[in-house]
């Protein structure tokens, strides 16, 4: 935005091109470079023109980078139910707080002999299982050690096949334990950390509750979520959970289907021997849930959808703002190279040449912007990832340049017409 005050610099930077087929292309990077210049000559006011920009592009990114990241984080580690899996349970996890208060007292918990029906009558499914647990989890002792609220939980052997749990060592609950109500277990990767760093944890003995289990398996590491493990826990065989700790259990009943399409005919079935199991009038709504990974996916889209919406009245008011003040400052560069302007059209340069050099230097001004909003929002979502979960979407990045640069390139558009359209006699009489 500099005012070319030496007619040799213009004569050789300025000069209008020879021959039609090149024109726009060296009209073009000429006002490329012009802009670069004028950019690079008035740094100050070039950062307080873009900090709308840079802020606007910072936000949408960084935003869309932490939902990309919990998105994943959700799919991974809360929606990942396991391949083709949909689970039998007393209400749907995706419904309001007033539908769940009401699923509470309306729904019937989901027993053994309703997994024991399903088990016989459902046709075709690859797996089905069940597991149930014990509200505020247990005391867990193995000599002078001692864990608090471990998760037990109460399973049946082809839970293995459904669930999240892979067996390190040892071995897992089998169809013999299921039926003889054995007293043995399987922990997690924490409980052998903590109470047999240095030893083999397979057949040795530990208290759940005061109840003597022998140990027949460890899982692998699972791994946290939001900071909680999921390796805290000891499964026992879902008789023995019933013969001890608990006589009518309430289950979630996980059935696996060989495909996503079967998915959906399992669940039809499903929903049917539920009904008529329970004599539900067909006018009635189900009085159980069934829940799949994409209906959890759902609820969290439904939530991020908000907190996006949000996010983008946000970027529109910070982008307007920088496109405002972007087009102020093209105005007032307009008014400081009025003279220059004579100069080029009195050396014979078009309209359309003043027009597309203004609003260049008004999109690269703005791209400019967008582009340090894309490495600000890079270094930002870095830290994020450190604390939280940040994953930075291509998408992202793409949408904030272009953005950014249809800022420029509309706030452009009035100061770029108003040079176009100076008369050159009356331009040249302006004092340089």
């Amino acid at each position: 935005m500099a005012v070319l005050s030496q007619p040799r610099v213009l004569l050789h930077k300025l000069s209008p091109p020879v021959g039609r087929s090149t024109g726009v292309w060296v009209t073009s990077r000429e006002a490329f470079w012009i802009a670069l210049e004028a950019l690079r000559a008035h740094k100050l006011r070039s950062f307080l023109t873009l900090l709308g920009v840079v802020i606007a592009t910072t936000t949408l990114i960084v935003v869309m980078s932490v939902i990309n990241g919990m998105n994943r984080y959700i799919q991974d580690h809360i929606a990942n139910l396991g391949a083709n899996v949909f689970i039998l349970y007393q209400f749907n996890w995706t419904t309001s707080y007033e539908e769940f208060l009401k699923a509470l007292r309306r729904n019937k918990a989901i027993r053994i002999e309703d997994f024991e029906f399903l088990r016989d009558n459902i046709k075709g499914y690859k797996n089905i299982g069940a597991e149930a647990g014990l509200d505020g989890g247990a005391e867990v002792k193995y000599k002078g050690h001692l864990m608090h609220e471990v998760n037990l939980a109460a399973e049946t052997p082809n839970m293995i096949d459904i669930g999240q749990a892979k067996v390190e060592s040892g071995r897992y609950i089998n169809d013999t334990d299921y039926a003889h109500e054995s007293m043995v277990c399987f922990i997690g990767q924490d409980l052998a950390d903590e109470f047999f760093p240095s030893l083999d944890p397979i057949d040795k003995e530990i208290n759940v509750r005061g109840i003597p289990f022998r140990v027949i398996g460890v899982a692998a590491r699972i791994g946290t979520t939001f900071g909680q493990s999921q390796d805290k826990f000891v499964q026992i065989p879902l008789t023995t959970f019933k013969k001890v700790f608990m006589a009518r259990p309430e289950l979630a009943v996980n059935v696996q289907a060989w495909d996503a399409q079967q998915m959906m005919v399992l669940e039809d079935q499903v929903r049917a021997l539920m009904r008529a199991r329970r004599h539900i009038p067909y006018k009635e709504d189900d009085n159980f849930g069934l829940n799949a990974s994409d209906t959890i996916m759902a609820m969290w889209h439904q939530l991020t959808a908000s907190v996006f919406a949000v996010t983008v009245g946000i970027v529109a008011v910070f982008m307007v703002v920088g496109g405002i003040v972007i087009m102020n400052i093209m105005l007032a560069s307009v008014t400081e190279r009025t003279h220059e302007i004579g100069i080029r059209k009195s050396l014979g340069a078009r309209r359309g040449d003043i027009l597309m050099q203004f609003i260049i230097e008004a999109s690269l001004m703005a791209l400019t912007g967008g582009a340090t909003g894309v490495l600000l929002s890079l270094m930002i979502s870095k830290i994020v990832n450190i604390f939280f979960t940040s994953s930075v979407p291509l998408n992202a990045v793409l949408v904030g340049l272009v953005l950014s640069t249809a800022v420029g390139l509309f706030f452009g558009i009035y100061p770029a017409s108003k040079a176009a359209n100076l008369e050159p006699i009356e331009a040249l009489r302006t004092e340089a």
